[in-house]
């Protein structure tokens, strides 16, 4: 066979690389994590007894709270005489909310996700565990940003109380709602691993989000409580942010009722970061997508 006639043939055949697709490059981790925020709020908001004891609890407290004890002042001072308790409580239910979008939340779904086989059916995707925990810690920022807003809204309309109007204070607001978002949310993943069965799950996380908020200040004055119990309550993450909740929406002189007569953000500020490692370091050492497999 001629040179000419296999130069030809050459020719004649198509181009393997003009034909053949070139794969795709595998989506960032990060990316992953955004496009799993989108599902997972689809999922939320079609869930109603979620969007009910989660989303729309603390405005329902705060409404019941606030229309008991409308006109009260908070305690008999004359210090303190313009703080009423419906003030008073909006700065407990806004930690609240982060509490049960964050800990409660987490803690329960993702742990009934386990142990129905939702999760071993993402961990056999390319999904990895960094990308859902972005999806699951977005998921919450966004929920908890709602709430936030809808309680702040509800307290001017409903019940007359007035917002700050300094930029630091607001300041304030916005790292210690970002900080006490990723503590919880840390937490609730991390606890996501005690419940032993799906139907256990509730009951394993409602105690550890429940008793808290009746020793933080949620509930019942902080200040009434016994110095014990209150040293004890510092010691966790929700008193910091009850507390500091308080300094943004009371007046400066409020904290004189505080544990030290200050509002004490430095020492919250260290106990949320302090809890949100735990948090996050518990989170990566037990995650399993399914029982047994990491």
């Amino acid at each position: 066979m001629s040179q000419t006639a296999i130069s030809g043939d050459a020719k004649a055949q198509p181009s393997v690389r003009s034909t053949t697709r070139t794969p795709s490059q595998p989506r960032s981790t990060i990316g992953n994590g955004l496009r799993r925020i989108a599902f997972e709020l689809r999922g939320y908001f079609r869930q109603t007894d979620q969007v009910f004891f989660v989303f729309l609890f603390p405005l329902v407290m705060f409404a019941l709270f606030a229309s008991i004890f409308s006109g009260e002042t908070v305690v008999d001072d004359p210090r303190f005489a313009d703080v009423t308790m419906s003030q008073y409580y909006l700065t407990g239910m806004l930690a609240m909310a982060i509490l049960l979008s964050g800990m409660q939340f987490l803690g329960i779904d993702i742990a009934t996700e386990k142990h129905e086989g939702g999760l071993a059916r993402l961990g056999a995707t390319p999904l990895s565990p960094v990308s859902f925990f972005i999806g699951k810690i977005g998921l919450v920022l966004i929920t908890c940003t709602l709430q936030l807003a809808m309680l702040m809204g509800l307290a001017v309309i409903a019940f007359d109380i007035s917002l700050p109007e300094d930029g630091e204070l607001w300041a304030r607001f916005a790292w210690l709602a970002a900080l006490g978002i990723l503590c919880f949310a840390s937490l609730g993943i991390a606890i996501s691993a005690l419940p032993r069965s799906a139907r256990s799950a509730s009951a394993i996380v409602l105690p550890l989000v429940l008793v808290p908020q009746f020793l933080s200040g949620i509930y019942v004055q902080f200040s009434v409580l016994p110095e014990w119990m209150q040293q004890v309550s510092n010691l966790f993450p929700l008193a910091g942010l009850v507390r500091g909740m308080r300094s943004v929406f009371l007046p400066d002189a409020f904290a004189a009722a505080e544990v030290g007569g200050t509002w004490g953000l430095g020492a919250a500020a260290i106990t949320l970061g302090v809890w949100t490692v735990i948090g996050l370091v518990a989170s990566l050492l037990t995650f399993r997508w399914s029982r047994g497999r990491s």
